[in-house]
C-alpha cells in the first residue's frame, strides 16, 4: 500500500505545446531532491485530458527513466473502460509503480458500474491501482460502501479522496481492510484526514513546496501533529491561491514565476486573470518563494 507525500506533477510544454521534456526530467529531480516520497505524471495536474495516447505514455516513461528513488503513480484512467485498461496496460509496460485511476467522467455510471469498471482493469494489469474519486470533476461520487467493495478487489489496493465528504472518508477509514490506502486528494484537508488516519496526500501544493508538503505529511505520519499543523498552517495561503482559478493554472503560472519549467497551458485551459495573478505573486512573495 502507499503511504506518503505524492505529487501530482505538472506537464511543462514548450511554447508549440509539445512536451518539455527537460523541464520534465528537472522537476521530477527536484521533486526527489526535496523528499517527495512519489510522483504522478499525467494526472489532472498534468493536463493528462489534452494530452494524446502517445503522449500519456511518453510523460510516463520519461519519468521512469529519470526517477532514482521515488515511486510513480502513473496516471491511466478514463471513462471508457476499454481506453482505461489500455492505458493502464501500457503504463504497467513502462515500469509504473502504482495506477492512479480516476473514476469514469461524463457518462455517469451506476455504482454497480464503477465496481465493474475497476474490476475490468484489476483483471487485466498486475499492478497495484489507486482508485480517484473526484466527484467535481467527474460528475459522481463513490459512495463509502462501493469503496469498501472496491478495496475487496485484488489489486485494488487504494483511494485518492477528493470528494470533500469528511463524513464518507471516515466511513472508509473505518471499514476499509487492511493494507488498503486511503490518501487525500485535497491539499487544505490532508491534515485533518491523517489525524483520522489516513496515510498521506497526492498534493498539487508540493509542486510548489514539496520539502514543506512533504515534512507536513511526515510529521502526521509519525504522529507528531503539532509540528504538521504548525506546517498546515503554513501552507494555508498557497492551498487557497492554488486554487484561485483551475487547476493546474495557478501551479503551474506559480512555478513560471520562480524559474521553473511550466510553459504554455493546453487549451481550453488560458492563463490566469490579472487580479488572480496579483493574488499569487503576494502569497508567493510572502512565503519567500520570489
Amino acid at each position: 500500500m502507499f503511504s506518503g507525500c505524492a505529487t501530482a506533477l505538472i506537464t511543462p510544454f514548450h511554447r508549440d505545446g509539445s512536451i518539455d521534456e527537460e523541464g520534465l526530467r528537472l522537476l521530477v529531480s527536484r521533486q526527489e531532491e526535496k523528499g517527495i516520497d512519489a510522483v504522478v505524471p499525467c494526472g489532472t495536474t498534468g493536463e493528462s485530458a489534452t494530452l494524446s495516447h502517445e503522449e500519456h505514455l511518453k510523460v510516463i516513461g520519461i519519468v521512469l527513466d529519470q526517477v532514482k528513488r521515488a515511486k510513480v503513480i502513473a496516471g491511466a484512467g478514463s471513462n471508457s473502460t476499454q481506453e482505461a485498461v489500455h492505458l493502464s496496460k501500457g503504463a504497467e509496460d513502462l515500469g509504473a509503480d502504482y495506477l492512479l485511476s480516476i473514476t469514469p467522467y461524463y457518462n455517469k455510471p451506476t455504482q454497480r458500474g464503477i465496481v465493474n469498471h475497476y474490476s475490468a482493469i484489476a483483471e487485466a494489469v498486475d499492478v497495484p491501482i489507486i482508485v480517484y474519486n473526484v466527484p467535481g470533476r467527474t460528475g459522481i461520487n463513490i459512495q463509502a460502501e462501493t469503496t469498501l467493495k472496491l478495496a475487496a478487489i485484488p489489486g485494488v489496493d487504494g483511494i485518492k479522496e477528493a470528494s470533500g465528504d469528511l463524513g464518507q472518508v471516515m466511513k472508509v477509514l473505518q471499514g476499509r481492510p487492511g493494507g488498503f490506502s486511503v490518501i487525500s486528494g485535497e491539499d487544505w484537508l490532508t491534515y485533518s484526514l491523517m489525524g483520522l488516519g489516513a496515510d498521506g496526500v497526492i498534493s498539487v501544493t508540493s509542486n510548489i513546496m514539496p520539502d514543506i508538503m512533504s515534512e507536513m505529511v511526515h510529521a502526521s505520519m509519525r504522529g507528531d501533529m503539532a509540528t504538521a499543523r504548525e506546517l498546515h498552517f503554513r501552507l494555508l495561503p498557497l492551498f487557497d491561491v492554488l486554487f484561485i482559478e483551475t487547476n493546474p493554472i495557478p501551479a503551474k503560472t506559480a512555478l513560471g514565476m520562480m524559474g521553473l519549467p511550466s510553459g504554455a497551458l493546453r487549451p481550453p485551459l488560458c492563463e490566469l486573470l490579472p487580479e488572480s495573478e496579483a493574488r499569487l505573486r503576494a502569497v508567493l512573495e510572502s512565503l519567500s518563494l520570489l
